[in-house]
């Protein structure tokens, strides 16, 4: 047995907090009755959601953002500006293929999915839909994300490749750790002389800093330009646009 929200997040229904919501609203029912907050279930029961949940749902956006420098992507911090008050139609991008006009209420709940750090630029996704922030940082996220790592070794700017030994990039790849547990297997390649490319499977905090400064790498720029199957592409840094119907992580 198990809370009728994680039982709800667990099937890919919703977020724990939309199933509360849904369920003080009377839009849930447990084989056939109309459920309780705090309701237990077990995996066999039969779980259905009214149409008004699904029309709100259908409402919510997940917004891509190419962040720039200086920005924190979460919560405003030691006088920093949040990501998301870049988002607007001043900083619509002209490019955006979807047919969503922007509304204030797109801002409400709009929460990051994911850090980004504030020296940091790249791809950033806010998302309304709990489904969507489960799917990119929940405990059992498998989706990926692509980084371009411009790095120095010691006091070597140029051609890093050529000075970097073979076995500490084996160690960028495998067999390093962070706040003393192990990390993931991580895909780590010359991009240039002077650029990585990281594909990570998980998001500690400043892990790519980190990873670096354990074989004497210095990071002098890192840019995210892939999570999972959406690419940063050709948006232009402070501009944003919508997830499109058809793009899936």
């Amino acid at each position: 047995m198990q809370r009728l929200n994680k039982r709800m997040a667990e099937l890919g229904l919703c977020s724990r907090r939309e199933a509360d919501e849904w369920i003080a609203r009377g839009w849930v029912r447990v084989d056939g009755r109309v459920a309780e907050m705090g309701q237990q279930v077990g995996t066999q029961a039969r779980i259905e959601v009214d149409r008004a949940a699904r029309g709100q749902q259908r409402e919510q956006v997940t917004i891509v953002l190419h962040k720039p420098m200086g920005y924190v992507s979460g919560q405003a911090e030691d006088g920093h500006t949040p990501a998301a008050t870049l988002i607007g139609p001043r900083t619509h991008w002209s490019g955006d293929a979807s047919r969503t006009r922007f509304s204030p209420a797109q801002l409400r709940g709009l929460a990051p999915c994911g850090r980004l750090d504030i020296d940091s630029v790249g791809l950033l996704v806010l998302t309304q839909d709990g489904r969507v922030a489960r799917q990119l940082i929940g405990e059992d996220s498998t989706i990926d994300k692509e980084y371009l790592v411009r790095v120095q070794y010691g006091d070597i700017a140029q051609d890093v490749r050529a000075a970097f030994p073979a076995q500490q990039l084996a160690l960028l790849r495998h067999g390093l750790a962070l706040d003393g547990k192990p990390l993931k297997p991580a895909q780590v390649e010359w991009q240039n002389p002077e650029q990585l490319r990281f594909v990570l499977a998980e998001g500690k905090k400043r892990q790519i800093r980190r990873m670096c400064e354990q074989v004497g790498l210095k990071v002098v720029g890192l840019k995210r330009i892939r999570i999972g199957r959406v690419q940063l592409g050709q948006l232009p840094v402070g501009q944003w646009r919508y997830l499109g119907p058809d793009e899936r992580f």
